[in-house]
């Protein structure tokens, strides 16, 4: 019998079932206190060494007892360490909070800041109307909402680019791509995982396709991975139409941010764009089946909270397919919790 069917919390048969939903239900306290180390840079802070709170807070205006309250708490995760002199030092968890690349902070300050923490204390609003929960919070959409209020954009923004690298690192090595002589990037950005691709495969071309906003710089960036002699950047609106004539179009973490009608609109137009016989190429979270804690199921949660997309599993997946004129073929495990799901026309 599974930890689930006997009702206590996966990986923790020991321990009694309130106490297992008492430290389930106070993971807030561990985000937001996260957050207040994230926000007020002191990963940075003890990057020379350990510091007291009282120096902590003189350089970042803060409290000094309130944020040694805070700092001794995450101590006792792990986050940080209080030496006997009341001094705190990094430790191996505190130094991805460190500004910088591949770094953590832009993601806790992302998951914790006020439009999505409002966000997510409207989930229950959510479940009762089907409403997205980020939309009743904050009066607009994700996306729209993040064009206004840059505060909220701009971690967010340098969350998804490191989260991405990560990802990149995982995908591109995981995919034979060499047999693709045009690729699109739908969605992509500043060209990140274009980029890896093409250095990858020498032989592939591609195009980058994102809003016009989001392009202006990509130039620069295909420039400096040395690609951009193999590289197209076009602007446009994926819900209006993507460009045509490329053997295999990639998304990656583009499809869960919407929901069924506008995910199949997408991949229709791909479809449509695309040569006969090409493939599609999805770059995301597979939900597996079951009761197994995973990655997906929470992030499908996410997804719920802020856009009003989802997680899918295989089998949604292979019907998200068929809607949008493709046929499911395989899903590509990675080292990372992102599979590639490919598909063809």
């Amino acid at each position: 019998m599974s930890a689930t069917e006997k009702g206590t919390a996966p990986n923790q048969p020991d321990v009694p079932p309130q106490m297992a939903l008492f430290q389930m239900a106070t993971g807030f306290w561990t985000t937001q206190s996260i957050y207040v180390a994230a926000r007020l840079g002191i990963a940075d802070l003890l990057k020379d060494g350990p510091k007291t709170s009282e120096e902590l807070a003189r350089a970042t205006n803060t409290n000094a007892f309130m944020l040694y309250r805070v700092l001794r708490a995450l101590a006792g995760l792990g986050i940080f360490a209080e030496d006997e002199q009341k001094r705190f030092g990094l430790t191996p968890l505190a130094e991805p909070l460190q500004s910088g690349p591949n770094s953590f902070r832009a993601m806790a300050i992302h998951l914790a800041e006020n439009s999505s923490w409002k966000a997510w204390g409207n989930l229950l609003e959510s479940v009762r109307t089907g409403e997205t929960a980020f939309t009743l919070a904050n009066g607009a959409e994700v996306f729209p909402y993040y064009a206004e209020h840059k505060e909220s954009f701009e971690p967010f923004n340098e969350a998804m680019t490191n989260l991405s690298e990560a990802v990149i690192k995982a995908v591109v090595p995981a995919y034979d791509f060499s047999s693709i002589r045009k690729l699109v990037d739908v969605g992509g950005g500043h060209g990140a995982l274009l980029s890896a691709i093409l250095k990858a495969n020498p032989s592939t071309r591609g195009v980058l396709f994102d809003l016009p906003t989001v392009v202006e710089g990509a130039k620069e960036r295909l420039a400096a991975e040395g690609v951009s002699d193999r590289a197209e950047v076009l602007g446009g609106d994926f819900f209006d139409s993507v460009p045509t004539g490329g053997d295999a179009y990639v998304m990656k973490l583009i499809i869960h941010d919407w929901d069924e009608e506008r995910a199949r609109l997408i991949l229709k137009n791909c479809h449509s764009a695309m040569v006969d016989g090409g493939r599609l190429l999805l770059v995301e979270t597979v939900v597996p089946e079951g009761n197994e804690p995973s990655f997906a199921k929470m992030m499908d949660l996410q997804m719920l909270v802020m856009t009003g997309g989802r997680e899918r599993t295989e089998a949604e997946y292979r019907d998200l397919f068929a809607a949008g004129g493709f046929k499911l073929t395989r899903v590509i495990p990675t080292e990372s919790p992102m599979s590639i799901v490919e598909g063809t026309k």
